[in-house]
């Protein structure tokens, strides 16, 4: 989190949120509906998800998670104009890997393997973004359904999954043009997310924890 202090320096407000500014921050600015909603996400990652979409519908700027680190290159230049900024992901299933934007971008590059989605960090856009709307209500909604037994799942309900299907129902749609969306393909030069980090190994990580209901353990409660 030190890494992006510098921006201040260039006239950026750094701003920093637990689960309970969070929470408030939903409850003053969309009220009870959306906080009922983040209350019923049940791991950390997903109430990080859900507002983030909260905080940049309402506020606009620029969201990074904090195990993001800053590699000081400019970034100016991604708010000149209201798009929404996304970094694109691509996961190959035969080898459980990622696959390296370098090579997933380039024209025509494609494997029947390769699933494509949207990160959800950055997030960078103007308030009332049409497609960070989405997002957020089909979270909310996700999140409002009955359950029959099980939890609902992560990725699909408030993360990646969630935001890539928002981008291609209001694009389809045609309630936003392609244009209101800009795909950072080079984010890795402005920002790496950082490896290994502790919280990875255990169920912190939601993917080692997902659809089940997470109780923070005492050790890290008191971090």
């Amino acid at each position: 989190m030190e890494s992006w202090k510098k921006l201040e320096q260039s006239g950026f407000e750094l701003q920093v949120f637990d689960e309970s500014s969070a929470r408030e921050f939903i409850r003053i600015h969309l009220g009870s509906r959306y906080v009922s909603a983040f209350d019923k996400c049940y791991h950390p990652s997903m109430k990080s998800d859900y507002f983030r979409y909260s905080y940049i519908f309402v506020e606009g700027g620029f969201y990074i998670d904090a195990d993001d680190v800053y590699h000081g290159t400019t970034i100016d230049h991604l708010f000149t104009d209201g798009r929404l900024k996304l970094q694109p992901f691509c996961y190959d299933i035969a080898t459980a890997q990622m696959v390296p934007p370098s090579v997933f971008v380039n024209p025509e590059a494609n494997e029947l393997s390769w699933i494509f989605y949207f990160n959800t960090t950055p997030l960078i856009a103007v308030r009332n973004h049409p497609i960070v709307e989405r997002a957020l209500l089909n979270a909310t909604s996700a999140l409002e359904q009955e359950s029959k037994g099980e939890l609902p799942e992560v990725q699909a309900t408030t993360g990646p999954g969630n935001l890539t299907r928002s981008i291609f129902e209001v694009v389809a749609g045609e309630s936003c043009p392609e244009e209101a969306l800009l795909v950072v393909h080079d984010w890795e030069k402005t920002s790496t997310s950082k490896w290994p980090l502790s919280y990875r190994s255990d169920k912190r990580n939601w993917r080692l924890s997902n659809q089940e209901a997470y109780r923070a353990s005492r050790r890290a409660e008191e971090r």
